[in-house]
């Protein structure tokens, strides 16, 4: 779980810095440690999954308030929250912001490990999702005008003739542009098609959905 992963460690207690990271070393996580959320955000990062071991409070701005920075500069990496005064209306904003977890200390060696798991393989999840769109509005991007306007209206499930008459366009014509949309599209059913054009459209880039066709 730890291959080709980083745990980022924001605590203003060196002696937390460290232990936190032996911790995570003696599993096979690499870690990056910083005394204050500055430290971190002026830092080289590696760009690899990951996940960030935060205190609650920090001298300065809180860890609440380094979340919702982080956020806001479209920063959304797993957080793990630790703290020794936690409450619970700290912990459910946290959570409301995005946190994978509030432990408080002193909290056992394993789950944080299993927070910090969780974490990792959340962020895996959200880097294959974001690549998958991105190749996606790259194949959307090869397609021409009119494939871009035929793509939502095959996806809806309207036949050729049904298309041609709508467009104006001959039944051939519409047979090879559908052919032409599967094929840029590297999809081979309906049914992926259909899920394709909704995920284009969730992103903002089809305009609107397949099923608010008519």
């Amino acid at each position: 779980m730890a291959e080709q992963s980083i745990v980022f460690i924001v605590d203003d207690d060196a002696s937390i810095r460290a232990s936190l990271e032996n911790l995570l070393a003696s599993e096979g996580y690499a870690t990056q440690a910083f005394d204050s959320p500055q430290a971190f955000l002026s830092a080289d990062r590696p760009d690899l999954p990951g996940c960030l071991v935060l205190d609650v409070r920090l001298r300065g701005n809180s860890g609440l308030e380094f979340q919702r920075d982080l956020i806001r500069r479209g920063l959304r990496i797993p957080t793990v929250f630790v703290t020794g005064h936690g409450d619970v209306p700290m912990s459910v904003a946290a959570m409301k912001a995005g946190a994978i977890e509030f432990l408080l200390k002193p909290y056992r060696d394993q789950d944080l490990l299993d927070a910090v798991q969780k974490g990792v393989e959340l962020d895996r999840h959200h880097r294959r999702q974001a690549a998958e769109v991105a190749e996606l509005r790259a194949r959307y991007a090869a397609m021409t005008p009119r494939e871009r306007e035929l793509m939502p209206l095959v996806a809806s499930g309207m036949l050729n003739k049904q298309i041609a008459a709508k467009l104006q366009l001959s039944e051939v014509t519409v047979k090879a542009h559908r052919a032409q949309i599967m094929q840029k599209l590297e999809v081979y059913s309906l049914a992926e098609l259909v899920r394709a054009a909704d995920r284009l459209a969730t992103e903002g880039q089809t305009g609107r959905s397949a099923d608010a066709i008519a």
